[in-house]
């Protein structure tokens, strides 16, 4: 068993309080590691280190800076087996998907804001005289690091999403007090190690574990944080919104999504129902972008829905260990509880769970007390009910039959989140006015979760506010400062 630190000037600190949090391995029901229960002193030695280590490492090149996280991706690959196994032991997911997706995007996100601070450009601009009342100048944009940067990240996805905080805000010169979910904080650990290892000066990253109400709450309200990065739920991000806003900080909110998959009767099947599998139950449906409503139109309903329901009947669930395994654990018994809460939920509004909602029938040994769930597809609720309203985060997936384009538009606007949504269309004309037309920060077309890093990322409503993503990023974590020097 891990018993793990804080990872704060390159040193293993332990929690001030004493106290260690279990990190329990969904797929088992067992202990994997002891989390340190972080509190404000801890978030105060962080911020400390972070501000001594500020003048120099904002004063240090963008060629050796975008050098050192460079030497930090390779590390992530070298050692691509550590941090797959325990990413999947502390997350529940399927190896063969933090194999291939999680812990390689997190090691290409070090790689693109390395490189793209190398290639960033400011604006200068030659004022001609009569907007300048006789004289000539030139003006000119700088970005300057903002100092301490708070990054908080969550458990779905925790060592991509991870980078996807730190990378930009190293790159551009800032130095990190970061906090990844208790529920996985081991890669985050090890990513520390790979960070000391690969030559980042002390102070530049570090790392506070515990609960978000206690280290998550310091870091926000910490005097010396001026920009915070957060992805997590709406509830949280609207308090972090709160205690951060009269303190004039920079706030990137990533937050929930309710997001509709679109089906219309032109859509290519071959394409559509494998492609509609993935984005509702990719990583246990516990990716903020995938499709928790389906809305298909009405008269391919019959042909659709049979092999879709069928498909999702052939996902394999079980031991996350196992390289063919389509499905892993439930990342806690608490979410797997909330999960089915509104199974419950569903059967009292009218619902019909055509498949899953059970525990799988056959589970390994190692497993038997693990947190899974099969992959659900319900039908018969109306838009505006609470399972089509909220956010479940799990893979449960519910069928929403419409008849036309409008009607698909109402549906798919009508709740109050906004992150993505994808269509699935052979008419391109169509494509392009329905994308125009849908309230969501990211709209695919058919296809799922392909992602360009350097596009800007996030949602509208109440998925939050603020863009990550590409010059986006390095925007956020950097002060523009205009410069105008007079010519006489």
């Amino acid at each position: 068993m891990l018993r793990l630190s804080h990872f704060i000037s390159n040193r293993d600190e332990p929690p001030r309080s004493g106290a260690y949090l279990d990190d329990i391995d969904p797929a088992t029901g067992e202990l994997f590691s002891e989390v340190p229960d972080g509190d404000e002193r801890d978030v105060d030695m962080a911020v400390e280190a972070a501000a001594r280590a500020f003048p120099g490492w904002s004063g240090t090149s963008a060629a050796e800076r975008s050098r050192l996280l460079l030497r930090l991706a390779d590390l992530i690959e070298e050692r691509l087996d550590e941090f797959v196994l325990n990413e999947s032991m502390d997350n529940g997911k399927p190896v063969a998907l933090a194999r291939g997706l999680d812990i390689p995007r997190a090691a290409a996100n070090l790689r693109f804001f390395a490189t793209a601070i190398l290639h960033w450009s400011s604006a200068s601009h030659a004022t001609d005289a009569a907007v300048a009342g006789g004289g000539r100048a030139i003006n000119y944009t700088l970005h300057t690091p903002r100092g301490v940067a708070g990054c908080i990240s969550p458990w779905n996805l925790p060592l991509y999403l991870f980078t996807w905080k730190i990378a930009p805000a190293l790159a551009t010169g800032n130095t990190v007090v970061a906090k990844p979910s208790e529920l996985t904080p081991v890669t985050a650990y090890l990513l520390g190690l790979a960070a000391r290892d690969a030559g980042l000066p002390p102070g530049v990253l570090n790392i506070v574990h515990g609960l978000g109400a206690k280290v998550g709450a310091a870091i926000v309200a910490h005097p010396r944080v001026p920009a915070i990065s957060f992805t997590g739920g709406t509830r949280t991000g609207r308090e972090i919104a709160r205690v951060a806003g009269p303190m004039f900080k920079k706030l990137s909110l990533e937050l929930g999504g309710k997001n509709p998959t679109i089906v219309f009767a032109d859509a290519d099947l071959k394409q559509a129902v494998p492609g509609c599998v993935r984005a509702s139950f990719a990583n246990q449906g516990e990716v903020c972008l995938c499709g928790e409503r389906l809305l298909v139109q009405r008269s391919v309903l019959d042909a659709f829905l049979p092999r879709f329901v069928e498909r999702t009947r052939a996902l394999r669930v079980g031991d996350p260990l196992e390289p063919t395994t389509d499905q892993g654990a439930i990342v806690s018994k608490a979410h797997l509880d909330k999960i089915r809460s509104y199974l419950a939920l569903a059967r009292e509004e009218g619902g019909e769970i055509l498949c899953g909602g059970e525990a799988p029938d056959r589970l390994p040994p190692r497993c038997e007390h693990g947190a899974f769930l099969e992959p659900t597809v319900i039908t018969g609720l109306a838009p505006d009910c609470r399972v089509n309203q909220e956010e479940i985060f799990g893979p449960v997936v519910s069928v929403i039959p419409f008849d036309d384009e409008d009607e698909a538009i109402a549906i798919a606007n009508g709740t109050p989140y906004g992150l993505s949504a994808s269509v699935w269309t052979s008419d391109l004309t169509r494509a392009h006015r329905v994308a125009a037309r849908l309230e969501a920060g990211t709209v695919w077309i058919n296809t799922w979760l392909l992602r360009d890093l350097r596009v800007p990322f996030g949602g509208v409503k109440a998925s939050g506010v603020g863009r990550e993503g590409g010059e986006d990023a390095l925007r956020f974590f950097t002060e523009s400062k205009n410069v105008c020097v007079g010519l006489g």
